[in-house]
């Protein structure tokens, strides 16, 4: 079994940088692939960012990309969303998750919400004109 206890998020303008952290625990944390969702009100749940169980492997959402950053300390068992110059296009609340399967046949699986075994309880993140 896995949890996930998100922390970070906020109110912030246009612009500045927020991080999100999740902490994982259970022994099969390290063995999962974790990725970052959002999702705004009235509409679905949406791939932000992933890392592989090595840290070593990183996929974005074209939205985001080259403004956000993912990490993963498997040391500390945290993934780390570090996410600059943002827009108010992304207020959402931003969840973590985790897969359980460490090999997916396609990167696309993963982007998928329905792939995650685990999630955090979500993060509020506004942003501001």
């Amino acid at each position: 079994q896995v949890q996930l206890v998100q922390s970070g998020g906020g109110s912030v303008q246009a612009g500045d940088s927020l991080k999100l952290s999740c902490l994982g625990s259970g022994s099969s944390f390290s063995s999962t692939f974790v990725g970052w969702f959002r999702q705004a009100p009235g509409q679905e749940r949406l791939f932000v960012a992933g890392v592989d169980r090595s840290g070593g492997n990183v996929y974005y959402a074209d939205s985001v990309k080259g403004r956000f950053g993912i990490s993963r300390d498997k040391a500390k068992n945290t993934v780390e969303l570090q996410m600059n110059s943002l827009k108010p296009e992304d207020t959402a609340i931003y969840y973590c998750a985790a897969d359980r399967q460490a090999t997916r046949p396609t990167i696309r699986d993963r982007r998928k919400a329905s792939t995650y075994d685990y999630w955090g309880p979500g993060s509020q993140v506004t942003v501001s004109p």
